[in-house]
This record gives C-alpha cells, sequence and structure tokens, in this order.
C-alpha cells in the first residue's frame, strides 16, 4: 500500500497551505481509494456554490484518474439543512448513477463565513 497527498496542479488549489486535497491509498493491485477534502465554491447562492463544490470535486478526481461515478460515500455540510433539496437537486445532476452512502449535517458557520455547503468524497478507483 502506498499513500500519496496531493494538490493536483490541474484543480482548484486549496484555501490554505495546511492540508492536502486529496489523499490516494493506491493498493498492490494498482485499484486506489482517493480521500478528497471538503471543498466549498464561490457563488451568490447555495445552487451556485454546489455547482461550484462539485466541479471542483470533479477536477480533483480526475486528476487522479477518477470521475463523480467513482464516489462510494459523500459527507456534506449545509449552514441550513431546510435548503437540502435545493442542494439535492443540483447534487442528483453531478451523481447521476448509483447514489454512494452519504451522511449530511447542519453546521452553524464553515471554512469561510460566506461559505454555505462544504462536500468531502471518497471514491474507489479500480486497478488500470
Amino acid at each position: 500500500m502506498q499513500i500519496t497527498l496531493d494538490n493536483p496542479a490541474s484543480a482548484p488549489q486549496p484555501l490554505s497551505p495546511y492540508y492536502s486535497q486529496v489523499a490516494r491509498i493506491e493498493h498492490a493491485d494498482g485499484s486506489a481509494l482517493l480521500f478528497v477534502s471538503g471543498q466549498i465554491a464561490e457563488g451568490d447562492t447555495l445552487t451556485e456554490q454546489t455547482r461550484g463544490v462539485f466541479e471542483a470535486l470533479a477536477a480533483l478526481l480526475e486528476a487522479h484518474g477518477a470521475a463523480l461515478a467513482d464516489v462510494v460515500s459523500i459527507r456534506t455540510y449545509l449552514t441550513d439543512i431546510s435548503k437540502l433539496e435545493e442542494y439535492g437537486t443540483v447534487r442528483r445532476q453531478f451523481l447521476t448513477g448509483t447514489p454512494p452512502t452519504s451522511m449530511t449535517f447542519e453546521a452553524s458557520r464553515l471554512f469561510r463565513a460566506e461559505a454555505l455547503v462544504e462536500v468531502e468524497v471518497v471514491a474507489a478507483v479500480p486497478a488500470r
């Protein structure tokens, strides 16, 4: 097993130098698990921010040979859980296959005060 921590140049860069955006755990057969740290995005509405978050997640996964279809687990933090349906509408546009395992939490505040949503995922990448 090999562990690589990464901030891919082809994806949005982290907002702080104190964390890595992707932890890749590669197995001997070439398969891997990708742990992608929580992503936030700019935008005035939850819909805009959610779209930006999933675009960032897609770019981070793509940099490691994966796609949103490879996501097996998702954890979402919303600052207003009453807007879950608005978030879900956008999420379903990006996660179109069998839904991954999921947890959603309400948080009073996220990494940036203007952030309305933060999402982290785990993806399973098959051997090449």
